[in-house]
């Protein structure tokens, strides 16, 4: 199902003339050999070009249209008109040595081998330059010399002649294409993508972008041990992908992570999403959940609106096609391979409603300057410690949260564990994130009701765990207007055990408020009075007078989010009163 979608996505690619068609790559080159007709270097091209990386302008390799480059491990094995210094010159930046030489060679019998019928003067001249060359002689030349660091960095180099590339020339394509289809050299069988019956392909080009995989690419399908192999069936052949299809697929993948405004890195894992037609606004649309900024909140909110109130949804004046066929593909490196956390598919439509409830479980009352939308990587920083600059996610727990969301599925507890864990850390550091997935995991996956009576204080409640949330707060509340300025409260040397066993703390806590309701009594009656109704409402509820010792021994970790919400809540009344005010 990936290689189908990934193959599909590919085809819509080539019909806008995204991506090349078989047989051809993008590569990045660095320099033009520009060659004589006689196959002498005449001078050396550069190629790269300015970029801008922050606010610093580098000059990069250029992207340049040419022959399909090969899969090259630890052996020798030369490309065709594009290569390093190695292969095209002989040299790197130590000089020239017996591999390097061997490197040349084979370059060397691939051209003349593919262009010795050739009547052109762009492939006479190629042929001509291979075998006049000499290595040795590269640091004598003052053409070469001139330009040596350039040539031999690692980036790649290609032939011209006459300010005419030689991948352009009409004649080497139709040479080109004929060698790739009479020199494969490949099994034939059934393509598991297709179905069809093809050419087999051997070995799946590299996978590039994948941060902790192979620079070089890593690949998605691969065997190369004994354990893996069927019947005799080595390295692909296990898993037989047909020659076009493979092409299309990693083709289309390594476009996808080329595009590093449609990619999105969680934790160890880099995802990638696209439409099956290939139309960029979807994932224009998308991405504003995955890279949530100040900016794209009034674009949320008129995206899930339209889609609540039944409107059409759009873009910068763009429709979006609600049936339109939506992928998210999560990857992780593994070694010299990549790994798959993930894969979904779905309607983006559905997908945007998915979104949409997952929001709105996360509704919650807030400061008025925190953000109404948190993307995901905002909401799974919430398990971090703030206060640390370089927060790392827990990787799997990461994509699993994603997944879930995406699914309109359960959350996984480890989120919930996390946060929770996060907030006794911090002695009750509950900030508005961290309430939000409490109040979202308990809507989701203990089924407490939804809607607006869990967004702000629900006074209508009657549930334990979220009474003695709201208790706990009020009595801090009390300490801290007897002791104005107080540098410590209860919260931070109670709060702990008053959530986990409350049966332990609520006694003291409510002896301690006594002697905080004599100092308030001092200075404002009025507070008083308002704080021992509060009180006497809230253990009403408990279903207890003051003097019972009946608060629960113990509260289960969904009890312990309740209590968290109730204190979140009853904090917030006090600070949206100020606000009011």
């Amino acid at each position: 199902m990936i290689l189908q979608s990934l193959m599909q996505y590919y085809e819509s690619l080539a019909e806008k003339g995204k991506v090349p068609r078989m047989g051809w790559c993008y590569a990045k080159v660095s320099c033009a050999i520009d060659l004589n007709e006689d196959g002498q270097v005449k001078a050396i091209i550069p190629l790269k070009v300015p970029e801008m990386f922050g606010k610093k302008e580098v000059w990069v390799p250029k992207q340049m249209h040419v022959p399909q480059m090969v899969v090259r491990s630890s052996g020798i094995s030369a490309n065709f008109l594009c290569d390093n210094s190695k292969y095209m010159l002989g040299i790197d930046s130590k000089g020239t040595s017996q591999r390097i030489k061997e490197c040349f060679m084979a370059a060397r019998d691939k051209h003349c081998s593919i262009l010795q019928d050739s009547e052109g003067r762009m492939a006479k001249a190629i042929i001509r330059y291979f075998e006049t060359w000499n290595p040795d002689n590269a640091d004598v030349n003052p053409v070469i010399k001139a330009h040596w660091e350039e040539l031999t960095d690692g980036g790649n180099l290609i032939f011209c002649l006459e300010s005419e590339y030689a991948q352009e020339d009409e004649e080497i394509k139709k040479i080109w294409h004929i060698y790739q289809e009479n020199n494969s050299g490949l099994v034939d069988g059934i393509c598991l993508v297709t179905g069809e019956k093809s050419e087999i392909s051997r070995i799946h080009r590299g996978i590039k972008g994948v941060p902790g995989a192979q620079s070089s690419g890593a690949a998605l399908v691969s065997f190369n041990a004994p354990a893996f192999e069927s019947y005799g069936k080595e390295q692909s052949y296990n898993a037989p992908v047909g020659k076009y299809a493979e092409f299309a697929y990693t083709t289309a993948l390594n476009y996808l992570l080329s595009e590093k405004k449609y990619t999105f890195q969680l934790g160890d894992s880099m995802v990638v999403y696209w439409a099956e037609s290939a139309q960029t606004q979807y994932q224009d649309m998308l991405k504003n959940f995955f890279n949530s900024n100040i900016d794209n909140q009034k674009e949320l909110e008129k995206i899930f609106g339209n889609l609540k109130n039944g409107l059409a949804v759009d873009i910068d004046d763009v429709k979006i096609d609600l049936n339109q066929r939506f992928y998210i593909l999560c990857l992780a490196p593994n070694a010299a391979r990549l790994s798959i956390r993930f894969f979904y598919e779905n309607s983006f439509g559905n997908i945007l409603k998915n979104l949409s409830d997952h929001y709105e479980r996360m509704a919650i009352v807030k400061p008025e300057w925190e953000k109404e939308y948190l993307s995901i990587q905002e909401m799974l920083m919430e398990t971090g410690n703030n206060k640390l600059k370089d927060k790392k996610l827990v990787s799997n727990m990461a994509s699993l949260v994603l997944r879930d969301i995406l699914m309109d599925d359960r959350y996984p507890t480890g989120l919930y564990t996390e946060v929770l864990a996060r907030i006794r850390a911090e002695q009750g550091g509950i900030t508005y994130g961290r309430a939000a997935i409490v109040k979202a995991y308990l809507i989701k996956n203990y089924n407490m009701k939804e809607g607006e009576k869990y967004m702000g204080l629900n006074e209508n409640c009657n549930e334990q765990a979220y009474v003695l949330g709201r208790l706990f707060a009020v009595l801090e509340l009390i300490q801290k207007d007897a002791n104005p300025g107080i540098n410590s409260t209860i919260k931070d040397r109670y709060f702990n055990s008053a959530c986990a066993t409350p049966a332990s703390v609520f006694p003291i806590l409510i002896k301690l408020k006594n002697s905080h309701m004599k100092k308030i009594e001092r200075g404002s009656t009025g507070l008083k009075i308002q704080y021992e109704k509060t009180i006497t409402e809230l253990m009403g509820k408990l279903n207890m007078a003051e003097t019972q010792i009946g608060f629960p021994r113990r509260l289960s970790l969904e009890e312990q989010g309740k209590f968290m919400l109730g204190y979140y809540h009853q904090v917030q009344k006090r600070y949206e009163k100020k606000e009011d005010k």
